[in-house]
Formats: C-alpha cells, sequence, structure tokens
C-alpha cells in the first residue's frame, strides 16, 4: 500500500516539475540604451560618442578634422560645467547624457510630427495620420 502511494507522489513531482516554464523572464525595467551601437570601447568610441553628444550631434563630430573636434568639445564641457569651477563632476556629466538624450526626443518628435501634419495647421488628423502612416490618398 505504501509503495503506490510513493510511486504516485513521485510521479506527481515529476509531472509539477516539468511543467515549470523554461522561459525567464525580466522583472527589471531598463532604460532605453544610450546608443543603437554596441559599446565595445576595445572596438571603437562610437557608443560613447552618442551617449555624449546624441546621435545626430555625433555624425556631425564625425565629419571634424581632430583640431575641430577637440574646439567644439572644448565649447561642449564649458556647457556641461554647470558650477563654472572647471571641472566636471559625475552627476554633471549623467546630467548633461541625459539632456542630450531628451533633446534627440524631442527633435525626433518634432520630425514625426512635421511628417504626419501634412497641411501644416500645427494639427494631426485622424486622415493625415493614416495617410502618412499607412499610404492612404486623402
Amino acid at each position: 500500500m505504501l509503495f503506490p502511494r510513493l510511486l504516485l507522489c513521485l510521479l506527481a513531482w515529476a509531472l509539477c516539475g516539468s511543467g515549470k516554464p523554461t522561459e525567464r523572464k525580466e522583472r527589471v525595467v531598463r532604460e532605453a540604451p544610450l546608443s543603437a551601437r554596441e559599446h565595445d570601447d576595445a572596438q571603437s568610441f562610437d557608443y560613447d560618442h552618442d551617449a555624449f553628444l546624441g546621435a545626430e550631434e555625433a555624425k556631425s563630430f564625425d565629419q571634424l578634422t581632430p583640431e575641430e573636434s577637440k574646439e567644439r568639445l572644448g565649447k561642449i564641457v564649458g556647457k556641461i560645467d554647470e558650477d563654472g569651477d572647471g571641472f566636471v563632476t559625475v552627476e554633471e556629466l549623467k546630467a548633461w547624457i541625459k539632456f542630450a538624450q531628451k533633446r534627440w526626443i524631442y527633435e525626433d518628435v518634432e520630425r514625426q510630427w512635421k511628417g504626419h501634419d501634412l497641411n501644416e495647421d500645427g494639427l494631426v488628423s485622424w486622415e493625415e495620420y493614416k495617410n502618412a502612416t499607412y499610404g492612404y490618398i486623402l
């Protein structure tokens, strides 16, 4: 009598144990990455440039000579140094990176809005949205 119960318990345990989901769900909500580029400083500093300058500004820096780039970065460092002590703290750098990313987002939203506002009245109607998004003819 004890053996069938033990066998039944082992079978139930095995079935329950194998029914666990194998996919692990992430509980932590992560912020969007600072750049679409891979972060590998051994290969290049493109990720850091995007994070520091914003994607659009980083593209313009790619076209500059090293001297021009150094001069423009010097001007930017002056903007980052909020307390004007001649040094950039970690907090000032974090604030700058957040500012650069938000600026890029707002500029992207503005471009998107202009692309949807076909009659340029400052409003996006459902018809304009459908046309810009799905290609319907007004």
